[in-house]
């Protein structure tokens, strides 16, 4: 049985019932109250001047966001100067370290540097030859991986940037010295 057989089976709506319900009709009436509309001639109701839209600060919502935008400007201003105040120093430290080393590299007699760059000569042949043999060693073992060959060249490595590092300021000093 369906729905529709259902529905047709039950008691029959008169037309009263089945038609669909009267709008409310208005009654116009001369005498409208007006006691809900605003008056605006009281001191209660706001106005915005003309000019409001051209103003910077239109709301104090817009006023704290840019106390509070200020506020970290000024902080990140403070920051970056000591941050330029810390690295001006560091370099002015890393300078007088240079120009010591590099006097004091100057003041050496031809004799002193020449033994001074035997010496380094020597450390890193030695420091080489130590390295190699240790791999050697190592190698027949069957123990030489990639590990300490790695471990092997960063010491040797380490070593020749500094002797670099140390020839660097020999050349400054003799180059200064001479001139």
């Amino acid at each position: 049985m369906s729905y529709a057989d259902v529905a047709a089976s039950g008691p029959k709506q008169t037309p009263e019932e089945a038609a669909a319900p009267q709008p409310p009709q208005i009654v116009p009436s001369e005498t409208a109250s007006t006691s809900s509309l605003i008056d605006v001639d009281t001191p209660s109701v706001r106005t915005v001047p003309s000019d409001f839209l051209e103003q910077d600060v239109q709301t104090e919502t817009q006023q704290q966001r840019k106390e509070r935008e200020e506020k970290a400007a000024d902080a990140a201003a403070r920051a970056e100067a000591d941050l330029a105040k810390k690295k001006r120093s560091a370099a002015r430290k890393a300078r007088k370290a240079d120009n010591f080393l590099t006097q004091w590299f100057g003041e050496l007699s031809d004799n002193a540097s020449t033994a001074l760059v035997a010496g380094n000569l020597a450390a890193v042949v030695g420091v080489s030859a130590y390295l190699g043999y240790k791999a050697l060693g190592l190698y027949e073992r069957g123990q030489l991986t990639w590990r300490n060959v790695g471990l092997g060249a960063g010491v040797a490595l380490g070593v020749g940037l500094f002797e670099a590092t140390l020839g660097g300021y020999l050349y400054k000093g003799k180059k200064s010295d001479r001139s």
